[in-house]
């Protein structure tokens, strides 16, 4: 039997309070992390997500208070990244209630980290974000998709596909799959890089970025992810997680 799919609300915190934009630009207010949190639980969110957006350009530590205050509101896994980059680090968001940590521009720099937190805590414990988007310029990957960083401001040239892969050998349990190109354009999830993905690694992939209807939903899914991340339709009551739970059941797919 297979798994059953998770719907997974995001939220985008920047300074505290939950923000949303187009490719990470634009930032707009949309609540407080804990009262939203709450809300998606009762909604019957699967997990929820928190990333805190600016930790790494910013050069600060995640936000623990409200990591804190927030996983207190929850019965759900709670996936906090942002700023990790040490062991030390994940040690000190499972203590603040994180479930899972998320790590991206710190594995990039030095992808011993990857295998350093599953070493010490379980693989089950990383979901390893990568921040992919279609190659620009003379860019030339073998997938045609290229790793960012930095929420996409900087590129790395390194192949999206390869780096998901590698992950997975280092150790990593999860996939959050972000495409910079369609995130918060709400004109659906970038099918083909879940694709290439899914292809190349047996571990869970969550797709994210783009989410704007419930019938993008199934098609993520279909294209081999195993779970569904969106923000801003959940954030402004675009769409519910009842929704998209039904859209995916009504597809044929076990939601829990």
């Amino acid at each position: 039997m297979s798994l059953a799919v998770r719907v997974i609300p995001c939220l985008d915190v920047d300074a505290g309070r939950v923000v949303k934009g187009v490719h990470f630009e634009n930032l707009r207010d949309a609540g407080d992390p804990v009262e939203l949190a709450a809300e998606y639980y009762r909604q019957g969110a699967d997990e929820l997500t928190f990333l805190d957006v600016t930790a790494s350009s910013g050069r600060r530590q995640t936000t623990y208070d409200v990591v804190q205050r927030t996983a207190e509101e929850l019965f759900i896994p709670l996936t906090v990244g942002g700023g990790v980059r040490s062991p030390e680090d994940v040690d000190s968001l499972l203590r603040c209630g994180a479930d899972k940590v998320g790590v991206n521009t710190a594995a990039i720099n030095d992808p011993s980290l990857i295998s350093r937190i599953a070493d010490r805590f379980g693989n089950q414990v990383l979901v390893l974000s990568v921040d992919a988007r279609r190659e620009q310029g003379e860019q030339h990957t073998q997938s045609g998709f290229e790793v960012t960083t930095m929420g996409g401001r900087k590129s790395t040239g390194i192949d999206a596909v390869w780096w998901a892969k590698r992950a997975a050998e280092l150790g990593a349990g999860e996939i959050l799959l972000n495409s910079m190109d369609a995130d918060g354009t709400e004109q659906g999830f970038d099918l083909e890089m879940i694709s290439a993905v899914r292809q190349e690694v047996d571990i869970p992939i969550i797709a994210s970025g783009g989410a704007g209807l419930v019938e993008h939903f199934p098609p993520a899914i279909e294209a081999g992810a195993n779970a569904v991340l969106a923000a801003s339709v959940f954030h402004y009551g675009k769409i519910t997680i009842a929704e998209v739970k039904q859209a995916l059941r009504e597809a044929g797919y076990t939601v829990r």
